[in-house]
């Protein structure tokens, strides 16, 4: 890795980003103001790297972090939010159908009027990120396996566009995932014994 190639936009945005999302795996409200600044500075840097459907994706994180912060703030964090928007497995499986139909027609959409680089991948990346954010602004714990699936899809993509420092992010946050999701499970077991 040529880390002399990696303008600061890349770093700046990488930074920001790893903040957020390790302050959305403690539970903590300051992962909202942060990831709305990391979302600024990745919207520029998709845009150079021509992958579209990810600056729609921070045009996106950006309004939903507005929305996390007031639900988490009014609620008390992730865990209060989740016992306010109850999550059906019914629920779940509409989201993720509506998930898969959203992509191929977002795809279908990039590719034809577009030179979007990849665009079915760079598609599912998006929709399988609003998924996630979706469940993260509900405090719902299903938005840890989201986002696995989220870093999985971006590390290999991000790679092929040159953005290193980015994919080695994207890892570390499948990592952060894992123990994100283990974080909110105690989280839920201390506030029910509480």
């Amino acid at each position: 890795m040529n880390f002399s190639s990696i303008t600061p936009l890349e770093w700046w945005a990488n930074g920001a980003t790893a903040l957020s999302v390790f302050l959305a795996a403690i539970g903590s409200l300051f992962t909202w103001p942060v990831g709305i600044l990391g979302s600024l500075l990745f919207g520029c840097l998709f845009f150079e790297a021509r992958l579209y459907a990810d600056v729609s994706l921070q045009v996106f994180f950006i309004a939903t972090s507005v929305l996390g912060w007031v639900q988490w703030q009014r609620a008390g964090g992730p865990v209060q939010a989740a016992r306010r928007h109850a999550l059906h497995a019914g629920n779940l499986v509409g989201m993720v159908l509506i998930a898969v139909l959203v992509c191929l027609a977002y795809g279908l959409l990039l590719k034809h009027w577009t030179n979007a680089y990849a665009p079915f991948w760079d598609s599912a990346v998006l929709t399988a990120s609003v998924l996630a954010q979706i469940l993260l602004m509900r405090g719902h714990h299903q938005t840890w396996p989201a986002w696995l699936v989220v870093n999985t899809l971006s590390v290999p993509l991000y790679l092929q566009r040159g953005l290193q420092v980015t994919a080695l992010l994207y890892a570390a946050f499948w990592f952060n995932a894992w123990w994100g999701w283990w974080r909110w499970h105690r989280l839920q077991r201390i506030a029910a014994e509480a």
